[in-house]
């Protein structure tokens, strides 16, 4: 390499951390060195949660825990990139298309849940069980010393946890299941691992962006109108879109829509939040990076229906029940 490429190479911490910043973020992200951490998936997995470090839940070859190392973590990261990007609409930038991998700076100082298939390898993922779930969960106290929520590049989130300074929070985000697992036992497995989680860390409210695939609020009319109209936050839990991204919700009139026709219409995701007894924020926001129209759940622990939870929960084995 010659000496007419290192320029190039001379880069600042500010814009090599600007590189691996999620798209939108509006200028929240952790620290210089978690972005690298993260970049190359180095996790050190400092400050960790209080958790149980075996399997969470078994149901026959599916094992869901929390990821050990960094490898494990490097396993859920290119889930993300061939759900996200291979198989969806999400456009990589040339970090992600380089790496093949799903990353971003948050991942550093987030607990990643993984269900694994031991029946089943992934040649892209590398040796061992392969990685057929995820979710990405990032306590608030891991947010409040690296730079926030990764919400809150969308949303303004700020008064809605001014207002409950007692209560913990948790976000959810980073979720995904390989296609030919999108189940209810798959299903189950994850949500037994948020479930523990929940309890181990003492959560109080669970926030996190939900998405409605395609980038036309238009076409989603019916979705976001019946959002805002049948679920709507009370003022209590309300939070609004960012005002340079705020899209308005209310777009058809709430007497024109049938409410159980929309509802068979939202994401299963979506769906399944709003069944637990989550609200939704004021305003969506369109996400050109992955092809989405966003809009803010917001899950207080103290409207958990847990009829619902245990539907999921009760279905995936206690560590302790499953043979070794």
């Amino acid at each position: 390499m010659g000496p007419n490429f290192m320029p190039q190479l001379v880069i600042s911490p500010r814009r090599l951390l600007g590189r691996f910043r999620p798209a939108g973020n509006g200028g929240a992200a952790p620290g210089f060195l978690p972005a690298l951490q993260a970049y190359g998936g180095l996790q050190a997995f400092a400050a960790r949660s209080r958790y149980p470090v075996g399997t969470l839940g078994r149901l026959g070859s599916l094992e869901v825990r929390l990821a050990r190392s960094a490898a494990e973590v490097r396993k859920a990261q290119k889930l993300r990139y061939r759900v996200f990007y291979q198989e969806g609409a999400a456009i990589a930038d040339p970090s992600r298309l380089l790496a093949r991998r799903d990353i971003d700076a948050f991942d550093a100082i987030c607990d990643h849940l993984l269900v694994f298939d031991h029946a089943a390898e992934d040649p892209s993922q590398g040796r061992g069980p392969a990685v057929v779930g995820t979710y990405r969960l990032l306590r608030q106290s891991m947010a409040d010393d690296y730079g926030g929520f990764y919400t809150s590049g969308e949303f303004d989130i700020s008064g809605l946890v001014a207002r409950h300074t007692d209560l913990r929070f948790l976000e959810l985000g980073r979720s995904c299941v390989l296609g030919s697992y999108r189940n209810k036992r798959t299903l189950e497995l994850l949500w037994h691992g948020i479930s523990a989680y929940l309890d181990a860390n003492r959560v109080d409210v669970m926030i996190g962006c939900g998405s409605l695939d395609g980038t036309d609020p238009n076409a989603l009319s019916t979705q976001l109108s019946f959002l805002h109209h049948f679920a709507r936050a009370p003022e209590l839990w309300a939070a609004r879109a960012l005002p340079e991204r705020y899209v308005e919700m209310n777009r058809v009139a709430k007497e024109t829509i049938d409410p159980k026709r929309a509802l068979r219409e939202l994401p299963p995701l979506i769906k399944g939040y709003l069944r637990l007894g989550a609200y939704i924020g004021d305003g969506a926001v369109v996400d050109y990076e992955f092809g989405t129209t966003d809009v803010l759940i917001v899950l207080p622990m103290s409207a958990l229906k847990r009829r619902y939870l245990n539907h999921f929960v009760h279905g995936a084995l206690r560590p302790e029940q499953h043979a070794a």
